[in-house]
């Protein structure tokens, strides 16, 4: 989308809040990429904060999509504006500063630490093996494993999930016993390859859920196949969203046994 003036970034307000509205009702999550505002300077970054405003009006939780990852005083900086500034309920960090670049993000809110990402490159790192057999994935998932534990709550669920992505469903079932605690959230379903049988891995099996037979502990991710379904000539362009969305989460929870599903749009 290559937007310029001020007349593009009232289009871009408006295509926000219009997506927001439509997926009221359908999706309990909506995770926000930062980057598609932020490029766009200050007009951006205020078209930002009523996108999550408008999530926060529908009722949907908010994760922003900002993969920040610092240490001390920056850190700081960065949670004080995912979740103070915007609102968010969730972000996403880079954990592969360590576990101290967690804790200023776990202090204002929920927050999802990178551990295995969808895209092709990551094998380059993320695959290789350390001294004690882990891989690079593994041994962070380690490291989010135990910082997770002082933020689990009732749920039995830690406010520091990890990404997983769909189309890396062979190290799915590896960080999921390693992580039991952690929430999944799980881009690359749809557009970029990842299918309802490459997700299964990510949830979990617990006890309250099994005995109803649901599973739990994932949230499955869709961007352009959402928010992009309509036609370049389609006046209508808000209904075949609504519709993509319901077939989405219609699909997850088919192939995923139970009701305890979640599953979110990217914007």
């Amino acid at each position: 989308m290559a937007l310029r003036g001020r007349g593009d970034i009232a289009a871009l307000s408006a295509f926000s809040v219009r997506v927001i509205e439509a997926l009221k009702g359908i999706v309990p999550c909506l995770k926000i990429q930062s980057a598609c505002y932020e490029r766009f300077g200050p007009d951006g970054m205020r078209v930002l904060q009523e996108a999550m405003s408008a999530a926060k009006a529908a009722g949907i939780v908010t994760i922003l999509d900002s993969k920040r990852g610092d240490i001390g005083i920056s850190a700081e900086h960065y949670s004080a504006a995912m979740y103070k500034q915007y609102g968010a309920n969730w972000s996403t960090v880079n954990a592969y500063l360590g576990a101290e670049t967690l804790e200023p993000f776990l202090s204002r809110g929920g927050a999802f630490a990178l551990v295995r990402t969808s895209n092709p490159g990551s094998d380059a790192l993320q695959t290789i093996r350390t001294e004690g057999g882990l891989t690079i994935a593994e041994r962070v998932a380690t490291i989010i494993a135990e910082a997770g534990k002082a933020s689990v709550g009732s749920s039995g669920y830690s406010a520091l999930g990890a990404v997983v992505g769909a189309t890396k469903s062979k190290e799915a079932a590896s960080l999921r016993a390693i992580m039991p605690q952690q929430i999944f959230l799980v881009p690359g379903f749809g557009a970029q390859g990842g299918s309802v049988e490459d997700v299964k891995p990510c949830f979990n099996q617990d006890d309250c859920g099994a005995s109803r037979g649901a599973s739990r502990g994932a949230i499955v991710t869709a961007s352009r196949s959402v928010i992009f379904a309509f036609g370049a000539n389609d006046s209508d362009w808000v209904s075949p969203i609504q519709r993509a969305a319901e077939s989405f989460a219609s699909e997850i929870r088919r192939g995923i046994s139970g009701s305890s599903i979640s599953t979110t749009v990217s914007r």
